[in-house]
């Protein structure tokens, strides 16, 4: 049994006695995700409520499991399905596939996450060669049977046998071009008839058997089929992208069928209780007179607008637009829902809570709490960093002159430029080469997952809102335009004509505007994003002008900084990034790199210090680089005047401040052959060849330059304490923290300290102000995490240089490997996602999480901050929060990510102490 001890959860890879591996609808809920998966588990939710929801079974994901791990499906499946199909017959008065009047169930995957597309379905399961004539019969409508049988055979034909599904589809275009049509409505029953015998013969040649009659057979093989579509290579790459874990598997759920191409009175349509795209609320979603649910996504068909079917179906219009309220305030969100009508009957095949846009999750987040469906705490788990950031990108200027040459639906926000391509496999072929591209299909399908990655945005000329380009994009944080109509599509001649005759062709740049649906020609100039004029001060919440977007992330942005308890401040070399960092929101500074100090006009003062013959020398270098060092502090604790800035001492190599090795070569070189004086250069070039390391940033840097190079830290602890002093003196309140890099044992610390506290208290004693420096360390190299207790002993802050300990952790040089074989870690799903972008929490986590405990444990007031990029990385932060640290620090962007990724860390940590 699982650690919970459930009953009805399996241990992996055997069937356990007792345990549970199907469930009707009527006996599950929404809560029962991880066991039926999302799909199964709102089916039983929606049974539950009393919708109409046509009757069926879900195989839990237990049982999926057990099957991936086994190769086998577990012992007492067989029977349960067989109990379950007969309690569903028994209650809808027919058998499976009987000859007279047949009972078709659906086959659908279900996981706990969604995952559009990305796994397998098999509609009609139960019509044969016989049972064929039995349904039209019942219905009255040979064509309809005849449509439902092929759709059949095409899907399992793909589905579970493997076959090309290609094949199927160019057969289908033969057959309307013979019939001289353009849908496959206007196929009538004869057409249908031939082109299911030439499905079949497909069947028979690629995949070397017939196709079942059998409707157990075909129901088993589907159920096979949904379980192992969960390792298929788009559902695993989807879900490396999404970040869902691999091991959870599916759920199959088996649902009575019901038509939606049964004639003008039928159809199928998507529906979402609010507007995706921006977060208003409304009539929202297509709907598809005359077709089968996988007509819509698909994007085969250009849909109608959901609040069409009024007109075409008024008592359903009705109806649904009261189950649709039902269901937001049950479930308090936006809800995306899959309906069918038969003949005038509704009947709801699916809901989940929608995937939307980054600007709809803010202000849908602000609308349920003032409707009172969700309070402050709840409204800030609904919307994430990585969303703000999406909204943080600059957009398209609408003002500047370029030729827009279409408009489709904007189904996802952003501002994409890039080389039109009309494959995946060019999309991404392109992309590894640094190319951006806009990938431009008719409709996209799960195989295009690949490209609509590598992509910077998505075109279809097919589909709308709810197409699976649509959705797929949204769920990623793409850009997409759907049903640019206008726009004619030649995938094989890889072009696009538009109107008026012009030929975008492959290469040619494309702008696409996913807020808009605009598509134009060439690239488009960009503008900031109004919420970053927002954090700039640019914009205020409250005027009359103030963007909606605007008022909604001021909201969550309150929230956040009520909840949370985690500080956030900035990682700032100079007073310009400090004060942009103030604006937005910041802190403090949490590193100032000082070596950004030493570069420009200074880099001659350096090249003379490492050139230094004599103490003499040397001491005249740090002498003249000592006052520009402090007025660049002076500057800095202006900025942040009562807020406290921590200042890391010198810690690159000293060979990065000098010439490139080879291009002195050749100065000295050509030099020497014209006879012109170059001592200098040979002197530079001695003290390159004397510097250089082949593992430099495992070399002389950091504290180790500070105790080989005499006077250097001192200089720079002088610089800050005087420019302190001077803050002081003009009645500022400076809070100067300085950091020492790299330390690895507390004797190199306790050594630097007690050079520094004389500086500090002879600058003090000379200067008559109480300065309160404080004095900590770097945490980046394993031996500094593991001996943090001593270290303590000397340093009163900690600051966790998370770039640096994730190389050392790892034995990785970031410059090289990110360049040469992440790509294939992440492909091969070693990784979920670089250790450089989100912190590793089981290495470099475990060793952050000791070393916090250990320095609490010898100082308990040991302040303990983060200044790697991790900071502003939304999952780091929340580790940062549950190990107890007190602050973040990150890049001045990232800011406003960080502090709202803090209060949702709070909240959602109340949450599990409650639980």
């Amino acid at each position: 049994m699982s650690e919970n001890k459930d009953p009805h959860v399996a241990e992996h890879g055997k069937s356990v006695e007792g345990v549970k591996f199907v469930y009707d609808f009527t006996e599950g809920n929404k809560d029962l995700k991880d066991l039926l998966g999302g799909k199964g588990a709102n089916l039983a939710e929606m049974t539950n409520l009393g919708l109409p929801v046509p009757p069926g079974f879900t195989i839990t994901t237990e049982a999926c499991k057990v099957y991936l791990d086994s190769g086998e499906e577990p012992a007492a499946l067989r029977d349960e399905v067989s109990a379950h199909l007969e309690a569903l017959e028994a209650r809808m008065g027919k058998k499976l596939g009987q000859a007279d009047d047949p009972l078709l169930v659906s086959v659908r995957s279900g996981a706990k996450f969604s995952m559009p597309g990305m796994m397998d379905t098999v509609l009609n399961i139960g019509l044969s060669d016989k049972s064929v004539q039995g349904l039209a019969a019942q219905a009255g409508d040979e064509r309809f049977a005849w449509d439902s049988y092929r759709r059949l055979i095409q899907m399992f034909g793909k589905t579970v046998l493997g076959v090309d599904g290609e094949l199927f589809e160019d057969a289908l275009e033969a057959a309307k071009a013979a019939k001289k049509v353009t849908v496959d409505t206007e196929l009538e029953a004869a057409d249908l008839k031939k082109l299911v015998t030439k499905f079949k013969k497909i069947v028979k040649t690629e995949a070397g058997r017939d196709f079942p009659q059998d409707p157990r057979e075909q129901m088993d093989l589907a159920i096979k089929a949904v379980f192992d579509s969960w390792n298929g290579d788009r559902a695993k790459l989807y879900r490396r992208q999404e970040r869902i874990p691999h091991d959870l598997g599916t759920a199959v759920n088996v649902c009575s069928m019901v038509f939606g191409n049964l004639g003008p009175d039928s159809g199928t349509g998507v529906a979402f209780t609010r507007d995706p795209a921006s977060g208003h609320q409304g009539v929202y979603g297509d709907y598809l007179q005359n077709a089968q649910g996988e007509d819509v996504v698909a994007g085969i068909r250009n849909t109608v607008p959901l609040a069409e079917l009024e007109r075409i179906d008024k008592k359903s219009y009705d109806q649904l637009m009261q189950i649709m309220e039902t269901l937001e305030n049950h479930y308090k969100d936006l809800c995306d829902i899959e309906f069918t009508i038969e003949r005038g009957v509704l009947w709801m095949l699916q809901t989940r809570v929608g995937k939307r846009t980054a600007g709809a999750a803010f202000r849908i987040a602000t609308q349920l709490v003032d409707q009172g469906l969700i309070d402050e705490a709840e409204a800030l788990t609904r919307v994430t960093g990585a969303q703000l950031a999406q909204l943080m990108f600059p957009r398209f200027d609408e003002s500047a002159k370029v030729a827009t040459v279409g408009r489709g639906i904007a189904a996802s926000p952003g501002a994409a430029v890039g080389k039109a391509v009309f494959d995946s496999y060019t999309a991404v072929k392109w992309s590894r080469s640094g190319e951006k591209v806009i990938l431009i299909r008719r409709e996209t399908n799960p195989d295009d997952l690949d490209g609509m990655i590598a992509a910077e945005g998505i075109l279809t000329s097919r589909g709308g809102k709810t197409s699976h380009a649509a959705v797929v994009a949204r769920g990623m944080g793409k850009t997409c335009v759907c049903g640019a109509e206008e726009l004619e599509v030649d995938t094989k001649r890889r072009r696009m004509t538009v109107p008026g005759g012009h030929v975008v062709e492959e290469g040619d740049v494309v702008s696409i505007d996913g807020s808009t649906g605009k598509v134009y020609l060439g690239e488009v100039p960009v503008v900031p994003s109004p919420v970053v004029e927002y954090f700039e001060g640019r914009m205020h919440p409250g005027a009359d002008d103030a963007d909606e977007l605007v008022e909604a992330v001021h909201r969550m942005m309150a929230f956040a900084d009520r909840k949370r308890r985690l500080r956030v401040r900035a990682n700032a070399d100079n007073a310009e990034d400090a004060l942009r960092a103030r604006r937005f929101g910041a802190q403090g500074i949490g590193l100032c790199r000082t070596e950004h100090m030493f570069l420009g006009d200074r880099r001659e003062l350096v090249e003379r210090l490492i050139l230094a013959d004599t103490d003499a020398e040397r001491e005249e270098s740090l002498k003249q680089l000592l006052p520009l060092q402090k007025q660049d502090f002076v500057q800095l604790f202006e900025s942040m005047d009562g807020l406290p800035v921590t200042v890391r001492l010198l810690d690159p190599p000293l060979h990065e401040f000098l010439p490139d090795i080879t291009e002195l070569s050749v100065r000295v070189a050509l030099a020497e052959s014209r006879q012109e004086p170059h001592e200098n250069e040979l002197r530079l070039l001695q003290a390159v060849h004397r510097l250089h390391e082949q593992n430099p940033m495992l070399g002389l840097r950091g504290v180790r330059l500070g105790l080989v190079i005499p006077g250097l830290f001192t200089m720079q602890v002088r610089a800050i304490t005087e420019a302190a002093a001077e803050r002081k003196a003009a009645k500022g309140d400076p809070r100067a923290e300085i950091m020492i890099p790299l330390v690895g044992t507390v004797q190199e610390l306790e050594i630097v300290r007690e050079e520094a506290d004389a500086v500090i208290a002879e600058v003090e004693a000379a200067s008559g102000a109480q300065l309160n420096l404080s004095i900590g360390t770097m945490i980046e190299l394993p031996r500094a995490a593991l001996t943090a207790g001593q270290i303590a002993e000397a340093a009163q802050f900690f600051s966790f240089g998370t770039n640096d300990l994730t190389q050392t952790v790892w034995g990785f040089s970031r410059d090289d490997v990110e360049a040469s074989f992440f790509t294939a870690y992440l492909e091969k799903g070693i990784f979920g996602v670089s250790p450089f972008e989100t912190i590793d929490k089981d290495g470099v986590g475990s060793l952050v999480k000791l070393a916090a405990e250990a320095g609490r444990a010898t100082r308990p007031d040991l302040k303990l901050g983060v200044c790697g990029e991790h900071g502003g990385d939304p999952e780091s932060v929340h580790f940062f929060h549950e190990v107890g640290l007190d602050y973040v620090s990150c890049s001045p962007f990232r800011i406003p990510v960080a502090r709202l990724e803090a209060g949702r860390a709070a909240v959602q940590s109340q949450g599990s102490d409650h639980r």
